[in-house]
């Protein structure tokens, strides 16, 4: 049968006890790390990508990717209070649908984390250019060097961004080298990027260059767009839901938090809600100063964000100013409305600030590899940990080095619409995973319950599906792409050394403790 193999719950969590990761994190550190890994390229960079398919309608397609999040949100809450361990949705799959469909899920996250990472190392590399280089030190990286071949703004024609490149692979040296950021430092980062953004909200709502008339019209693309063209304020949400990825990272820190009941969901639900509010006002700070009316194509159809005929028309003198042709959109408004030197220190804040998220987001996969690797559903030596280092060092080269060519030549708005269809069916999954429990567990204690999910929990599950539906064709076939090679790999190798499937409950890992103290941005720990 093929959906036999379901991981015992009791299982999963007595191995988790008897190789227990130290619980040392508590309800503030969970926020400042949901908060530090959401707040990042999706509001930094995406507001321009954004706002050439919706529009003033942005505003409007925050709230609808944000409602799709809480009620996501709920879901990981119960289920990641109940289930206090690593793997995220993976683990939370395996328990509930079983081993074949949480494959699926594992394959889904490790294509989620390794292609936000290169989008945000693409989102670095646009502040790193504009600001650092450009503004400083007058010098103008050539296009070739700067840009991948699609690369959004500018002129068309790059090749290579080797800055993007050049990040990942610095991040990924220092990971398996176990380099490791403190609470405080990531504390500090977020302080950095909160104080940034609110210092931007409050110069373009106090701007005489505010404008509401710049919010007419509002949808100049529809809700949905013509022919259901991917545009409008759904394409929008479709394509900045990326700006709410990373709250799903709470969840893997469950195994490291102090009574994770209570926590766990403060975490999840306080730094998604925090953070919508922030992006709400950043778009209508934005759009309220410059306008952000898309720059459209024929029919009445904005161009693609990221395509070569919307960098033709940026390059045009009458659209060089615009919002949608930005690569650093929020210190490229504070230049345009006469704070050249605020939106400077907001382009060095986003250039200090980017690389925590990369952090976070290749350790969170190489989790994700690593609980697979445990379950014996992937090669041992994908979870071999160096004995100088005490880090996964072979799951995070190939990762790195994956992430190093994902940057180097795709744009950001690409890379973020691949990244949400495998963070979309992961969020999914988890929905399906509370309602089977709450059926097949009904008395097992569960200190945070969603509340009416019977409405939340389909609301969820069709709130992700539509999402996914009005990403790009190319996007969504990647997915389904994605999982076919994933479920070759699945039929010829991990089902038959999983361990389950060889009646063994407890793995035997080695080494997965000694990964703890490294837990980027959430955990001091202790230098290796």
């Amino acid at each position: 049968m093929l959906f036999d193999r379901v991981k015992p719950l009791d299982a999963i969590l007595v191995t988790a006890e008897k190789k227990s990761l130290k619980r040392t994190l508590g309800p503030i550190q969970l926020m400042l790390f949901g908060i530090g890994c959401i707040i990042g390229t999706g509001i930094f960079v995406l507001t321009a990508a954004g706002a050439q398919k919706a529009g003033p309608g942005l505003m409007l397609a925050f709230v609808i990717a944000g409602l799709v999040c809480v009620v996501a949100a709920l879901c990981y809450a119960e289920i990641a209070a109940m289930i206090p361990v690593a793997g995220s949705a993976y683990t939370y799959s395996y328990a509930t649908v079983g081993e074949l469909l949480a494959w699926t899920v594992g394959w889904a996250l490790i294509l989620e984390y390794a292609i936000a990472a290169s989008a945000v190392s693409v989102g670095w590399s646009g502040y790193f250019s504009g600001t650092i280089l450009n503004e400083f030190f007058g010098i103008q990286l050539p296009r070739w060097l700067a840009a991948g071949p699609l690369a959004l703004g500018g002129e068309p024609g790059g090749f290579v961004n080797l800055p993007a490149m050049f990040i990942a692979l610095l991040i990924t040296g220092l990971l398996m080298l176990g380099t490791s950021e403190s609470a405080r430092v990531n504390a500090v980062l977020v302080a950095i990027k909160v104080a940034a953004l609110t210092i931007f909200i409050a110069l373009t709502f106090t701007s005489p260059e505010f404008d509401v008339g710049r919010f007419n019209p509002f949808l100049p693309a529809g809700l949905m767009g013509p022919g259901g063209s991917g545009v409008g304020a759904v394409g929008a949400a479709a394509t900045i839901f990326f700006a709410y990825v990373g709250f799903d990272a709470v969840s893997t820190a469950a195994e490291e938090t102090r009574n994770p009941q209570r926590n766990v969901p403060i975490g999840l639900v306080g730094s998604l809600l925090f953070c919508t509010i922030f992006y709400v006002l950043v778009a209508a700070g934005a759009i309220g100063t410059i306008g952000g009316q898309p720059i459209m194509g024929p029919g009445g159809i904005p161009f693609p964000a990221g395509s070569e005929e919307l960098a033709r028309q940026c390059a045009l003198p009458q659209h060089a100013a615009a919002l949608v042709c930005s690569d650093e959109a929020l210190a490229h408004v504070l230049r345009q409305i006469g704070f050249s030197g605020v939106g400077n220190m907001l382009g060095i804040a986003a250039f200090l600030a980017l690389p925590s998220v990369i952090l976070v987001l290749l350790f969170a996969q190489t989790r994700i590899f690593f609980v697979m690797s445990r379950d014996g559903l992937l090669p041992e030596i994908l979870s071999r940990v160096h004995p100088r280092w005490n880090t996964p060092h072979v799951v995070t080269a190939i990762t790195g080095i994956i992430v190093a060519v994902g940057s180097a030549f795709f744009p950001v708005g690409a890379l973020a619409d691949i990244a949400n269809a495998g963070t979309l069916y992961a969020f999914l999954m988890v929905a399906v995973a509370v309602m089977m429990l709450r059926r097949r567990d009904p008395e097992r204690q569960r200190h945070f319950r969603v509340p009416a999910l019977w409405l939340i929990g389909p609301a969820t599950i069709l709130g992700c599906a539509f999402l996914f539906l009005n990403l790009p064709a190319e996007a969504m076939l990647v997915l389904p792409v994605w999982s076919v090679i994933g479920l070759v790999l699945y039929f010829g190798y991990s089902r038959r050394r999983s361990a389950v499937g060889r009646g063994v409950m407890e793995a035997h890992e080695t080494g997965y403790a000694d990964m703890s103290p490294h837990l980027p941005g959430v955990d001091e720990g202790r230098e290796p």
